[in-house]
């Protein structure tokens, strides 16, 4: 049994395996073509045919398959297991189809529980094999594991190994966080080799000289300890709950009281629905009532009579006035050409927005890059992407992809929180096997000031997927306030539940934003339904001219939870004069003139960006 499970499976492709178009250019892409069979069911005796004609990962290519919509059921419950050998492999469903060898067997099933979470979402841009390290971890675990759970889902363990990929200069930590079949609190481990058990790879490691070794993971002792105060600080009352007597009530009716007092973020009603509990609501909200009742007033005080109803029309009405805006053909046509210039961001594994400044010039937010820039340089091995025409869903999409230069123009992770990159001149079209693409036009020359109030447009990638609108309506500093009492107010009979958003809003920093706040004249605000993603979208007014950075929103801070209670921007002609007080600095003349016959006709972009705007003083920049 010691040497069944050492050769390499037969269905991963080496690095020397990998089909290149030129010689001379390892990284090249062109000509992807292979064929993958896939069965869907284990005992089926036929299989299917795919041909897979670009880079993609397999649950991409399987999807590409009709066959595929009879299993119905989510990805995340999908298990694909890699050849024919009797649970001998699987691969994750964003395992990279450059990775599989040409007529690689994938048999495909589904589980009732989760198997896979991608906990930072993949980059959809699949790299090439030699990009790639690709290794196995054993199911059976090393040291200290026996009584600990490694996996998600109990169905990993019917596999001998699980193949995990990463691209070279990638962590072993980072990689099977990426996986998504691992245990989340899987931290602080060191991998045995299966050839010479007592050589460890400790989880800080790259995983560049890992290819196609075999792994068990080891763990410190107590591990769990950790995990277990961690499961005890979400449940509330868990340790001592049944503990606890009363000659009154019943123990379990005060421990569900208890739990429904304390628990954050949920209401009653919601804890008891899921319950079945016959338990009087009444009587637990009075409990409620009584442990804030400064709270209570407060909302009763804030919508006397009829108020909060008159509230709720006048936002119908605005939002009335923004549905017109933005449904009139020749606005739409425009933004949607403006839109060309908008780009998906990939930093790693974080996606982020971007868009076209000018020339190959393009501007984000400076948080994508967290850990991820020293100085102005991305730090060796991070490789960050920017995609054009995003727009379709798979199998039609059709975008083009640029690389990013390894030094940055500008970077600015303070208030202003902007990034400038400089793509490199040429892009790859996916389904174009040969001739480049051109960086689309730059915005810069549609800069303008940050309207008081009005209609808004977002653009942008929320989540990483595919292009997105939001028509919205500024929030004015004198409004803020009460727009997020509005946006809180559904929950005015869960107090519990408001009391935990305010206190965590309140720990973000939202009263920098409200009138008087420090910040209160130098963020541009309003409610949007892109969150996670759209970080540097281009914001524009009414009149299609772009005048805010999408950086951000003061969040609920549940777990799960992507809804923020207001979002906002930083103000573009803001940025602008920062980037051109470094551009001056550098002394770079000819990048200078460059810079202003680009904003020649912008009459709102003169030398020190000295613009008649309505509202305070920028913000100041270091």
């Amino acid at each position: 049994m010691a040497g069944k499970h050492h050769d390499e499976p037969k269905t991963i492709a080496t690095c020397s395996q990998v089909r290149v178009k030129r010689e001379d250019d390892g990284d090249c892409m062109d000509g992807h073509s292979h064929e993958l069979k896939v069965k869907f069911n284990a005992s089926d005796p036929e299989e299917y045919t795919i041909h897979c004609d670009q880079p993609r990962t397999v649950l991409e290519a399987i999807k590409s398959s009709k066959k595929y919509n009879e299993l119905k059921c989510t990805d995340e419950n999908i298990v694909i297991q890699l050849g024919e050998a009797d649970g001998e492999y699987a691969v994750a469903t964003h395992f990279p189809c450059s990775c599989l060898e040409d007529g690689a067997l994938l048999i495909i099933s589904s589980k009732p529980e989760t198997v896979v979470e991608v906990l930072n979402k993949p980059s959809e841009i699949v790299q090439p094999r030699n990009r790639y390290s690709v290794f196995y971890i054993d199911t059976l675990g090393g040291r200290n594991t026996r009584t600990k759970e490694l996996f998600r889902s109990k169905a990993m363990k019917q596999f001998k190994y699980l193949c995990v990929y990463g691209e070279n200069g990638t962590t072993v930590e980072n990689c099977l966080k990426r996986d998504g079949r691992f245990i989340d609190d899987l931290s602080e481990f060191t991998l045995s080799d299966n050839k010479n058990p007592k050589r460890l790879t400790e989880h800080t490691q790259k995983v560049d000289n890992l290819d196609t070794k075999r792994f068990k993971i080891c763990l410190p002792l107590n591990k769990n300890t950790k995990a277990k105060d961690k499961k005890q600080q979400e449940v509330p009352c868990a340790s001592n709950s049944s503990q606890r007597k009363t000659d009154s009530v019943p123990v379990s009716k005060v421990s569900k009281v208890s739990e429904v007092a304390k628990q954050r973020g949920t209401s009653v009603k919601t804890l008891l629905d899921k319950s079945d509990s016959s338990e009087n609501t009444e009587e637990i909200y009075e409990m409620l009532r009584q442990q804030f009742p400064g709270l209570k007033e407060l909302m009763e005080s804030r919508f006397p009579g009829d108020s909060y109803e008159e509230a709720v029309n006048l936002r119908r009405e605005n939002f009335g006035k923004i549905q017109k805006s933005f449904s009139e053909v020749h606005r739409v046509r425009k933004l949607l050409e403006l839109g060309k210039s908008v780009c998906k961001v990939v930093v790693e594994n974080v996606c982020g927005t971007g868009f076209v400044l000018f020339d190959n010039w393009i501007l984000t937010n400076a948080h994508l890059f967290k850990d991820c820039v020293e100085g102005e340089d991305l730090l060796e091995g991070i490789n960050v992407f920017a995609l054009f025409n995003y727009d379709d869903p798979e199998p039609h999409r059709n975008y083009s992809c640029f690389t990013v230069k390894k030094t940055l123009i500008d970077f600015s992770d303070g208030e202003l929180d902007y990034a400038v990159l400089e793509l490199n001149p040429e892009g790859q079209k996916l389904k174009q096997s040969t001739g480049t693409v051109k960086v689309p036009p730059g915005l810069l020359k549609k800069f303008g000031p940050v309207p008081q109030n009005g209609e808004a447009c977002i653009i942008g990638h929320p989540a990483g997927e595919v292009k997105q609108m939001d028509p919205t309506c500024i929030i004015g500093k004198e409004n803020r306030g009460k727009a997020v009492d509005d946006h809180l107010e559904p929950n005015r009979d869960t107090l519990f539940t408001l009391h935990s958003i305010r206190q965590v809003i309140r720990s973000q920093g939202i009263k920098n934003i409200l009138m008087g706040g420090n910040k209160a004249d130098r963020v541009v605000t309003y409610n949007t339904f892109m969150y996670h993603g759209s970080s540097g979208s281009p914001v524009f007014d009414a009149r299609c001219r772009v005048f805010g950075l999408h950086t951000g929103g003061y969040t609920y801070g549940f777990k799960n939870h992507t809804q923020s209670v207001i979002e906002f921007a930083q103000p573009l002609l803001t940025i602008f004069k920062s980037l051109l007080t470094k551009i001056k600095k550098s002394g770079d003349e000819e990048l200078l003139k460059r810079v202003e016959r680009e904003a020649k006709g912008n009459s709102y972009l003169k030398e020190d960006v000295i613009v008649e705007q309505e509202y305070d003083e920028p913000m100041d920049t270091e």
